[in-house]
């Protein structure tokens, strides 16, 4: 078993508190889904919002899930670059697993799929 980690994205049309929980709940539940991953083999998660993202703490929408209270989760912000993507939320989550990094889904929700177009997996 190795650490791998699992890179996600969503935006939010608004900087509002239930707009962000609500965006960062619905992508750390299809990243856990899509990778069939079990609480006990989450090492940690970074939570980074641009600078325009500001109205409430991310991880509080991660710790609120059920079972979720000691994964650690810490909320840092992005670098302010002219021209990026902005109302961004972008996850990192770290996880021991079997699989290669090949293996690993990487979700992109919303105006976030621009990030990184070459994840983007078709629906199933």
């Amino acid at each position: 078993m190795v650490t791998r980690a699992i890179r996600g994205a969503t935006t939010v049309e608004e900087d509002r508190e239930e707009l962000v929980l609500q965006a960062t709940e619905a992508l750390i539940i299809e990243m856990v889904e899509q990778n069939d991953i079990e609480i006990e083999d989450i090492a940690s998660v970074i939570v980074s919002t641009t600078p325009d993202v500001n109205s409430v703490f991310p991880a509080r929408a991660i710790r609120s899930i059920e079972g979720w209270a000691y994964v650690p989760v810490m909320c840092t912000h992005e670098m302010d670059v002219p021209g990026a993507i902005q109302k961004c939320i972008r996850l990192m989550m770290h996880v021991n697993t079997n699989k290669t990094q090949r293996e690993m889904e990487h979700i992109y929700q919303n105006e976030a799929v621009r990030l990184r177009p070459d994840l983007v997996k078709e629906d199933k």
